[in-house]
């Protein structure tokens, strides 16, 4: 599908605006942001919500044609992304990581895809590579697996329905959010582990959510600044139990992921990767389900774990 233009003389344009929370991660924020620029149908403006001004260098955007407002919040996945939908009046919300390239035209197949598929209220892309399930991604590395994985001009493009959008790339109506009323749950801290499924299935209730293969981008997975292992192990446990409880995450869903993490911990435990504190999320797993034996079992719990 070729992008659908939004520049008719009787139709307001459609506004499209990119969020990103962040929080310890000045150098690869920084070097990223700048990278907007190079897309071909630029957004119309970026928040980018920060949980200490030193988290960004402010000459990092002086590359970028579009309004960049900074929001200073308490650090929090879900409280950041609540902060910037507060701001934004645009008509599409696309929230990025702050270690996610886009392939240049992904704006701009963005907008197409929304104006050409009036049922679609939420989207992410194909993310060619992502560095969070190895050692990471250097930049470099990840703008030459962008060129190489480009689309061409006369590739049709593919939907596919998904459960859940991915968080560190996905778009949605603001018309949808306002509708639903919608927010993140803040009862998921830190990371906010599964957040972007809690989210995709209040969206749902609004419409199409779909995957599409002419958006394009790679996530870098940088591991600075990333939840530490025991809180992230117990995140692991107590997230998905605590979404099945708030129906927005099936048994069958919940079962499968607490049941992969819990094997690859226990197994990796005695031949842990460099990058992955395997010994941690597996102490972080055996509190968890201390907890849900003992009934104290709550995401917020996290923050009081050592």
């Amino acid at each position: 599908m070729m992008p659908a233009t939004d520049n008719h003389p009787d139709v307001r344009p459609v506004t499209v605006a990119i969020g990103i929370p962040s929080c310890g991660r000045r150098d690869i924020l920084s070097a990223v942001l700048p990278l907007i620029a190079r897309q071909t149908r630029q957004p119309d403006e970026i928040f980018v919500c920060l949980s200490s001004p030193e988290d960004m260098d402010p000459s990092c955007t002086d590359r970028l044609t579009c309004p960049v407002t900074v929001i200073l919040s308490e650090r929090g996945l879900c409280r950041q992304r609540n902060r910037i939908l507060a701001a934004v009046d645009a008509d599409i919300i696309l929230f990025l990581d702050d270690d996610f390239l886009m392939a240049p035209s992904y704006v701009d197949e963005l907008l197409g895809l929304f104006l050409s598929q009036p049922d679609v209220v939420m989207c992410t892309g194909t993310v060619i590579a992502d560095g969070i399930i190895g050692p990471g991604i250097s930049i470099d590395d990840g703008l030459e697996m962008i060129e190489v994985g480009l689309p061409q001009p006369d590739q049709t493009e593919t939907f596919a329905p998904i459960y859940s959008a991915y968080g560190c790339n996905m778009a949605v109506r603001t018309a949808a959010i306002r509708r639903g009323g919608l927010r993140f749950d803040e009862n998921l801290p830190l990371y906010g582990w599964l957040e972007d499924v809690d989210f995709s299935r209040l969206v749902a209730k609004q419409g199409r959510v779909v995957r599409s293969s002419r958006l394009l981008g790679v996530h870098l997975g940088t591991k600075k600044a990333r939840t530490p292992g025991v809180k992230f192990g117990y995140s692991q446990i107590a997230n998905p139990i605590y979404l099945m409880r708030k129906h927005t995450m099936s048994i069958r869903h919940a079962t499968v992921q607490m049941g992969r993490n819990l094997i690859a911990n226990s197994v990796k435990v005695w031949n842990p990767e460099p990058w992955v504190d395997r010994k941690g999320r597996l102490r972080g797993n055996a509190r968890a389900f201390l907890d849900l034996f003992t009934g104290r079992l709550a995401p917020q719990n996290v923050e009081r774990l050592e």
